[in-house]
């Protein structure tokens, strides 16, 4: 409860939206299998981002396809999470949110090489 109040205190969702009791366990498994940051390849400040808000699509809150690992992290000097996730605000939702951060993933290997 402390996370889900922490989140709403954000502004990541609405205090009316109750997670799955199985979200701890596919939020588990998706870091597992995805545990970078999609945008910067970080790895630290996970968070498992939906791609279509949980709030909004309740169906997909559990959905693997609707994830995509971002991290908080301000690796490179952004909040990849808030930045791409969110356009910058977590009211905000960003549809394009997987090809931005493959776009972005890209842009910051070549600075890196």
């Amino acid at each position: 409860m402390i996370t889900t109040l922490i989140d709403v205190l954000k502004g990541k969702h609405p205090f009316s939206c109750k997670r799955s009791v199985k979200w701890p366990r596919v939020r588990e498994n998706h870091l597992k299998n995805n545990p970078t940051c999609a945008v910067c390849g970080g790895k630290e400040k996970l968070e498992v981002h939906h791609l279509q808000p949980f709030h909004i699509k309740p169906d997909l809150e559990l959905d693997p396809n609707n994830l995509i690992t971002l991290c908080e992290s301000k690796n490179h000097g952004i909040n990849c999470h808030l930045f791409i996730g969110h356009l910058g605000n977590y009211k905000s939702i960003n549809d394009t949110a997987q090809q931005d951060a493959f776009f972005w993933l890209k842009k910051l290997q070549k600075i890196k090489s």
